[in-house]
């Protein structure tokens, strides 16, 4: 399953969007993940310093 953002714990720092090896996160004023592109690897999970991002 894609990952997916919290948007009321994202921060919209973008650690996530940097450790995204395929750019399929974008940050505005919060993360979101392109669904299409996400390979489910589990690097924005772990880049997240809030948590905000899950794969369930």
């Amino acid at each position: 399953m894609p990952a997916k953002v919290d948007p009321d714990a994202c921060t919209g720092c973008g650690a996530c969007a940097e450790a995204c090896a395929v750019d399929a996160i974008a940050v505005d004023d919060v993360a979101k993940v392109n669904a299409d592109l996400c390979t489910e690897c589990g690097a924005c999970l772990d880049a997240c310093p809030v948590e905000a991002i899950s794969q369930s």
